[in-house]
């Protein structure tokens, strides 16, 4: 699986794909931080917290760890939050501090070699293992392999039928939007022609004599996606249909290619889990979209009266990067939380997740340190719209002797749309695994390079949740990890509790109670009431 960036123009099939894009009421620029009462927007009150709770109080810096894609640490808005390690001088190529990680000014690179050089793409751990047990069961059968093969056999029959599906089903998806896309570019230019316009919306359209019944439906078919909002243009749609064409090619060409295997790069001794020296300082990475995204919801600065404000006010961001485009290595998320705790952050930030794990216990490992120093750790629980309390997906706060982490936030993602779309339509859900439900719909927020977007997912429901927690830690730093994660179960917005939802990936209607095991949304004015009384 990917990182848990909703791509939508790519998540569900061309079938669908009208509905996906032309959803286009527009939600609020800031409304992850407004509050359900005042501004009656289902955000998290983070503005009305500031503004009446936290007025005049004192903090302590607070160090997040977001393990992530990497973060563009120039970026206008994040520059000034970036956490810098006091004891390493910038570019003399030696270690400091001896943490092992040379030049590590803003964080460490855990996909990267020692000649600089970076992984970007990346295999599916589904195409790693199934790799890695074809070189052994390929020519064999059942009537073959020694009774203590037997196991390792039957996950190999079941991972091989998953990947030939999973691959199918994307060859599929690249075909049909591959067509679809060659008749729009078709369209686009002959209406562009006949009528002498240099774009096409749905005015144009109307107006267009088609040629043919062919070109009638194709005519009618854009109609319909760029109905619902009139400023869509047909130039706009095939923008989507480019990106949706070009996240299919790269998984027939990198996430399921057999033959793929970029981890040279890198040139550790991949076998050995616990090898920690490895890596390079460039926590920005090739492609730090996804991250910067995640590190500015937590807390782009809030004082320069430029771009987007955070939920945290006094928040350090540490970039740890081993999440490629592609499946995260067990390894590197192992390590990750390992160096994000050694170096002082208290909390950690996850937005990523996978359906095979390759080495769970050197992740369980981690996670155990994590809460023996007192780290709380947030994920996001994924854009499947399944429910996962019967689906895994990895890391997960079960640990492999049934036991369960206590610094473990679940997370789920909440739209800005009122009544039965309450739920986002693709997040994953659980009455017992998913704690709490948070923003993740049109989140505005940092992108690489400069600027800003709208991103959804429960990779932006997770920052979000971190950010709360962040400032929880910040205002009341004597509050432990396991008593913020009770704050903020304790202290969500219940109101929403008896609301009927649609079940994210089904019509179905249910509870919203339903989907998490608080039935509530993570909000940090009630946190920070909870807190004030906890911390006395």
């Amino acid at each position: 699986m990917r990182k848990y960036f909703l791509l939508a123009f790519a998540a569900f099939s061309v079938a669908g794909y009208a509905q996906v894009i032309t959803d286009t009421t527009k939600a609020a620029e800031n409304w992850f931080n407004l509050d359900p009462n005042t501004n009656k927007v289902n955000g998290v009150s983070t503005e009305r917290t500031y503004a009446e709770l936290l007025k005049g109080k004192k903090s302590t810096p607070v160090i997040v760890g977001v393990i992530d894609s990497g973060v563009d640490f120039n970026h206008e808005d994040l520059k000034d939050i970036m956490w810098t390690n006091p004891k390493e001088i910038a570019g003399n190529s030696i270690d400091d501090d001896k943490n092992g990680y040379i030049d590590d000014i803003h964080g460490w690179n855990f996909l990267g070699g020692k000649d600089g050089k970076n992984v970007d793409k990346e295999n599916l751990e589904l195409t790693r293992i199934y790799r890695d047990l074809k070189k052994k069961y390929d020519s064999k059968d059942e009537k073959t392999i020694a009774p203590t093969d037997k196991k390792e056999f039957k996950l190999y029959t079941d991972i091989k039928a998953n990947f030939e599906k999973k691959l199918n089903e994307a060859q599929q998806e690249l075909t049909q939007i591959t067509f679809v896309n060659e008749m729009f570019t078709g369209i686009n230019l002959e209406v562009k022609n006949q009528l002498s316009v240099d774009s096409v919306k749905i005015q144009q359209l109307k107006q267009y004599k088609a040629k043919d019944k062919k070109e009638e439906g194709l005519v009618a078919y854009a109609q319909v996606i760029l109905m619902r909002d009139t400023t869509y243009t047909v130039d706009y749609l095939l923008n989507q249909l480019d990106k949706a064409q070009e996240y299919y090619e790269d998984q027939i060409k990198y996430n399921f290619n057999l033959e793929y295997d970029p981890r040279g790069i890198v040139g550790d001794d991949y076998k050995n889990s616990y090898e920690k020296n490895y890596g390079n300082s460039d926590c920005n990475g090739p492609s730090s979209l996804h991250g910067t995204h995640v590190a500015g919801i937590i807390a782009a600065n809030r004082t320069n009266n430029i771009g987007v404000k955070g939920v945290g006010d006094n928040v350090k961001i540490m970039s740890v990067r081993a999440v490629p485009d592609g499946d995260e290595r067990d390894k590197d998320v192992a390590n990750a939380i390992i160096y994000a705790v050694d170096n002082g952050a208290k909390v950690i930030n996850m937005s990523f997740g996978k359906t095979y794990a390759y080495d769970k216990a050197a992740v369980d490992k981690a996670v155990k340190y994590a809460e023996s120093k007192d780290v709380l750790l947030v994920h996001a629980a994924g854009n499947d719209g399944v429910d996962v309390d019967k689906n895994i997906f990895y890391p997960c706060r079960k640990f492999a002797d049934g036991k369960k982490a206590n610094n473990w936030i679940e997370v789920g993602a909440l739209s800005w749309k009122k009544g039965s779309d309450l739920a986002a339509t693709f997040s994953n859900y659980g009455k017992k695994t998913v704690d709490l439900f948070a923003p993740g719909v049109d989140i505005y927020s940092t992108k690489s390079g400069g600027g800003y977007l709208n991103e959804s997912g429960t990779s932006m429901a997770s920052p979000v949740t971190a950010g709360v927690a962040a400032v929880i830690r910040s205002y009341y730093p004597n509050l432990t990890a396991k008593q913020v994660k009770k704050i903020l179960e304790k202290s969500v917005d219940k109101d929403y509790k008896k609301q009927m939802v649609t079940k994210p990936g089904d019509k179905v209607a249910v509870k919203f109670s339903d989907l998490s095991s608080t039935g509530g949304v993570v909000n940090l004015y009630n946190a920070v009431i909870l807190a004030e009384k906890m911390s006395k």
